[in-house]
């Protein structure tokens, strides 16, 4: 029974990475907004679901918007800093994240943030969406983002969405299967990982980890070969010396029966409740095999027990079927190039590596990682704002992995800082048709991504370029001009603009020098981006080798011309689980 009906001008439902960040910017931009979740936390990937080892967007041109801001805000509140695991540079406390998001709501009075509800109906009027029914309550809006984790709002209101694959003969994209088989059949969707935290207790026994129903350690047999225990453990590290466990080979991520997610909430609930055994058997067989001193770790998450997620981490949802869908050959780089081309209607920007998790499978995927900066990272790309419209109902957008994209592209748009990103243009989007009286299918483009651009508190880039970092005087100006200028965009992602080695009057540029430690060394080129550092001094490292590393454009650039088996001195932060150095600073011997 419905005791109140809100009315609002926004309403977000979920309070995952994308639903969080379209609630903040359309408060933000001034619309009376309301914001519902199904978990205390808000955050999704980033919080609740314990993937607090995020992937993508880090380099320092690609930390804009709320996800650069994200950063900032870690960089200032995590004890000991954000440098403890290798397959991430930023790992950080998952409570410290939704701390941040729970902050940013609390002091925007136009946005009402209502915890521990689920959608149950949604309302219609002809084409329009405009409202929806929780347990006890109602809300009506004038535009309406679905949020949810899975996409639940477009099955609710029975707006066309996709689930599984795509044949290659639908967009001929390259790496699609040409005839469905037991595989697609078997994984519709990616492998969702309930995620569990855990604690390296020292000299202490840690408490005993039960198995879970259905326990085979076969299925877990080989899950470090070719790393080593301790490479394995250090993968997801956090500060405190825990441990996110989300792990590919022979580990928790669960498919059996994905199916079951989208139908009905009792087989959803029991997909839930068996992946999470298969984490919990995943801990035990890893305390079994390894040492006592590891066990569940204590007082991470709001609920017992504490050391799992408060929900899986779902890699893929249903997906709107919009008016422009994301494929495979729109995130793969320009033949020639070192990016992806860019959508007319560009709103947010992505650059991970196309990744699919089926659990004992090999699903081969065209290339689409570069090296860059003395390591590996992918091939930048955009996603287009009409890729959030449905394509025939209006009041609607999409903030989530729910956008209009193909199975296999989803394996790239659904890491959290793209997911962020499209969550923060889809809050602006919003909040601008009500600003205008129009539907999001009418909002001028141009209008919606000057806005980003120009926000005052999030500025978000929308053009990915790797030499120019939102710190640099001329940032707005080369962004708007490949917006009016798209033919000029260059292939190899770097735009003709002078480069500015230093940023003297950049409290950014200061405060990362400030950070970071000084260090001396003969540099190596092992070959192209590939650096070694010998250390000499100070003497607390004298005689280590160091792989070198940079997030920062100008760095990337002396790393590539400076001489072989040189002096060098540098600044920057070492990462001992990573064997690098994360170069913030550099001058010659």
């Amino acid at each position: 029974m419905v005791n109140q009906t809100y009315t609002v001008d926004v309403l977000v439902v979920g309070g995952g990475t994308g639903g969080t960040a379209a609630a903040i910017q359309a408060a933000r931009r001034g619309a009376k907004t309301i914001l519902v979740s199904e978990f205390s936390w808000l955050g999704g990937m980033l919080t609740s679901a314990g993937v607090s080892v995020p992937d993508g967007n880090e380099l320092e041109t690609f930390q804009t918007g709320l996800w650069g801001a994200f950063l900032q805000e870690l960089r200032q509140r995590q004890p000991g800093g954000l440098d403890n695991s290798w397959v991430s540079f930023f790992s950080y406390d998952p409570q410290i994240g939704a701390e941040i998001f729970a902050d940013w709501v609390q002091e925007l009075p136009n946005l009402h943030w209502i915890s521990g509800q689920v959608p149950i109906e949604v309302f219609r009027q002809g084409d329009s969406i405009t409202g929806v029914r929780f347990a006890d309550f109602a809300v009506t809006a004038k535009i309406i983002l679905d949020g949810t984790e899975l996409g639940d709002l477009l099955a609710l209101a029975e707006i066309p969405y996709r689930w599984g694959w795509e044949l290659q003969s639908e967009w001929g994209e390259p790496s699609a299967p040409v005839g469905f088989n037991s595989f697609t059949q078997k994984y519709p969707v990616q492998a969702p990982t309930y995620v569990v935290i855990m604690q390296d207790f020292g000299d202490a026994i840690a408490p005993e980890i039960p198995s879970a129903p259905n326990y085979n350690p076969s299925q877990f047999t080989d899950a470090w070969d070719g790393y080593g225990a301790e490479t394995f453990l250090n993968y997801g590290r956090l500060p405190g010396n825990r441990f996110m466990i989300n792990w590919p080979i022979c580990g928790n991520d669960y498919g059996q029966g994905v199916g079951r997610l989208i139908e009905s909430d009792v087989s959803r609930g029991e997909f839930i409740q068996e992946s999470r055994w298969h984490s919990q058997n995943f801990a035990h067989f890893i305390q079994s095999q390894l040492d006592r001193r590891y066990g569940l770790a204590e007082k991470v998450f709001p609920h017992a027990p504490t050391a799992f997620a408060l929900h899986p981490y779902y890699r893929e949802s249903r997906r709107l079927l919009g008016l422009t869908t994301v494929r495979e050959q729109d995130i793969l780089p320009i033949a020639g190039g070192r990016v992806a081309s860019i959508f007319n209607d560009a709103i947010a920007v992505g650059n991970y590596a196309n990744d699919h998790h089926y659990p004992g499978v090999q699903f081969p995927l065209q290339p689409k990682s570069i090296r860059w900066g003395g390591r590996w990272t992918g091939t930048p790309f955009t996603i287009p704002y009409s890729s959030l419209i449905p394509a025939t109902t209006d009041g609607f957008l999409v903030c989530e992995k729910n956008i209009s994209v193909s199975h296999i592209a989803n394996g790239a748009t659904r890491l959290q800082p793209v997911v962020m990103g499209i969550g923060q243009a889809a809050g602006m989007a919003a909040a601008m048709c009500v600003e205008l009286n129009c539907q999001p299918r009418h909002l001028p483009v141009r209008s919606l991504q000057t806005a980003l651009l120009e926000d005052n508190r999030s500025k978000t880039a929308i053009i990915p370029l790797f030499n120019l970092p939102p710190n640099r005087s001329d940032w707005l100006d080369w962004q708007l001009y490949y917006l009016n200028n798209p033919q000029a965009y260059p292939v190899s992602g770097y735009c003709p603009c002078p480069s500015e080695n230093e940023y003297p009057d950049s409290a950014f540029e200061k405060a990362l020098i400030r950070e970071s430690n000084c260090f001396k060394g003969i540099f190596s080129r092992l070959e192209q981006q590939e650096y070694r550092f010998a250390v000499t001094a100070p003497t607390a490292y004298q005689g280590q080798n160091w792989q070198l590393v940079t997030l920062r454009s100008h760095i990337d650039e002396q790393l590539r011309t400076y001489p072989h088996e040189q002096l060098v001195t540098l600044w920057g932060r070492q990462n001992h689980f990573g064997n690098w150095l994360l170069v913030e600073h550099l001058n010659g011997g």
